[in-house]
């Protein structure tokens, strides 16, 4: 019996699999027969047929799913019987003078618009104002061109009633509308979002279909009953297709946004641009309405294109700022790094023209310790409270560094009586304790200088660290605290430690 359970058991969602595989390629298939039988109870029938396959496949796949946002996959479902009433209404009546299939068409798209935005609301990010202003540009593009070859013929339509040509003028604004909402899903979806594709790519062939009744409601050409229900029936089907696969779960979850192609956005504005600066020779025959309407649309379109020019121009600046404070500053503890320290007498020489400089190098005892009794963590807690006392005690136009591990560097037009108070100032508030995360812990300091007189010729920054770094290994042996390089080039090191208070601070 136990063998027998488990066959049975596998055969289950094998089953399932088929059959909505099954579904999906009978939607296919249903979609070339208005070819073949060009009748217009045929096509309407293949219409409704792809609807309620279309139905199904969206609630096998809310059923096998359970998706914590199904409102959304409700609302597409409505849509659906909405655009096949309204489609179905307009292929009864020839005379296309009845406003209501525009009506239930408008409908569906309203439905379609509501379930982009619950898909769109939970996705945040810093950007997405930038990714608005693309899809907006995108959908004024898409109005501009639509005001001139499709709302203005109908608007000088004599034959229409007010109603119908109400209705007529709010199908393309809607159509442009719903383009901005793709865009921006299409711009904002991740790559592994296969449902939400499935669900674009239908969108888009839908649009198609009603570019095509547009078209024809003003005039412009005329397409076949079946080259008009195509696309619907098509749409249908890959709705269907989208709410069977696993990926449809994911739709309405909050997640951040990371922006991408924004170079082919950008290709899209400028042939939108391009194409909108043809619109008034095109459209020579356009009246006072018509030329008022598309130059402001024209001039909107424009604003936008300057507002994102501008945009991007300053998000370029701003990284380009990151990128040199990265370059030349040490990122646990902000202050300038060696790279960086060996330019700074370059980057002062106006300033510090001359002066006296002195080179303070600074050597915390004890950190290893520190470092091997508390772990790694704590020893980058410790380096950067360190580095933040020192910033605190130097001057603002003073260079302070960290030169590497547990070593510090403050560069400074000092006379040697002020680098000698500097270094005491220094001593005494790192000789403070330290709160850090895992204890309370006391740490010592040496402290190297070197120093040279008023400039005649150049002194080089390496000449200072190596005569810095000198005498901070002398004061660390010595436990001196501090020392001069000239000290001990003199042959009269001080000897013994020394103790410093915070009274010496200035």
């Amino acid at each position: 019996m136990g063998t027998d359970a488990q066959p049975a058991e596998r055969s289950g969602p094998r089953f399932k699999i088929c059959w909505r595989t099954v579904l999906f390629i009978g939607g296919v298939l249903i979609l070339g027969l208005p070819m073949v039988v060009n009748t217009r109870a045929v096509a309407l029938g293949t219409l409704f047929v792809s609807v309620a396959i279309s139905l199904t496949m969206i609630g096998l796949g809310v059923r096998r799913y359970h998706p914590r946002h199904p409102l959304p996959w409700y609302l597409l479902s409505a849509s659906a019987v909405q655009f096949a009433i309204g489609t179905g209404l307009r292929h009864i009546s020839e005379s296309q003078r009845h406003p209501f299939d525009d009506l239930f068409t408008l409908s569906g798209y309203c439905c379609v618009g509501v379930a982009a935005v619950l898909w769109l609301r939970p996705r945040q990010n810093s950007t997405d104002h930038d990714l608005l202003l693309d899809s907006g540009l995108i959908g004024l593009g898409a109005l501009l061109l639509s005001w001139t070859f499709l709302i203005s013929p109908v608007l000088h339509m004599t034959h229409h009633t007010y109603f119908t040509t109400i209705t007529s003028v709010a199908d393309p604004i809607v159509d442009a509308l719903l383009l901005t909402v793709i865009v921006h899903s299409v711009i904002t979806s991740a790559r592994s979002e296969t449902s939400l594709r499935l669900v674009h790519l239908a969108m888009l062939v839908i649009l198609a279909g009603d570019l095509a009744y547009n078209l024809e409601t003003a005039g412009s050409a005329v397409f076949g009953r079946q080259i008009q229900l195509l696309p619907l029936q098509l749409g249908f089907t890959l709705i269907g297709a989208a709410a069977l696969h696993p990926s449809m779960v994911v739709l309405g979850e909050p997640r951040d946004i990371h922006p991408h192609r924004s170079r082919q956005r950008a290709s899209i504005i400028a042939i939108v641009m391009i194409v909108a600066s043809l619109v008034p020779v095109v459209g020579s025959s356009l009246d006072t309405l018509d030329r008022v309407v598309v130059s402001s649309l024209f001039a909107l379109l424009l604003a936008g294109v300057l507002l994102r020019s501008e945009r991007a121009i300053e998000r370029s600046a701003r990284s380009e700022r990151r990128a040199q404070y990265q370059a030349d500053h040490d990122m646990l503890t902000g202050l300038l790094n060696r790279a960086a320290l060996l330019r700074a007498l370059h980057r002062n020489r106006e300033r510090w023209a001359g002066q006296s400089l002195a080179l303070l190098f600074i050597d915390l005892d004890g950190f290893k310790r520190v470092n091997d009794n508390y772990g790694h963590a704590v020893g980058d807690e410790l380096i950067a409270n360190a580095a933040a006392r020192i910033r605190r005690v130097i001057r603002r136009d003073d260079a302070a560094a960290r030169y590497g591990g547990d070593e510090f560097v403050v560069l400074a037009p000092l006379a040697q009586q002020q680098a000698r108070q500097l270094a005491e100032r220094l001593l005494a508030t790192l000789g403070e304790p330290f709160e850090l995360s895992a204890a309370e812990v006391r740490i010592a300091a040496s402290i190297g200088i070197a120093c040279t007189k008023p400039r005649e010729t150049e002194t080089t920054v390496y000449e200072l660290l190596r005569e810095a770094d000198s005498a901070m290994y002398h004061a660390k042996e010595y436990s001196l605290g501090y020392i001069f390089h000239d000290d001990l080039r003199r042959g009269r090191p001080e000897s013994g430690p020394r103790t410093w208070q915070r009274e010496s601070a200035v």
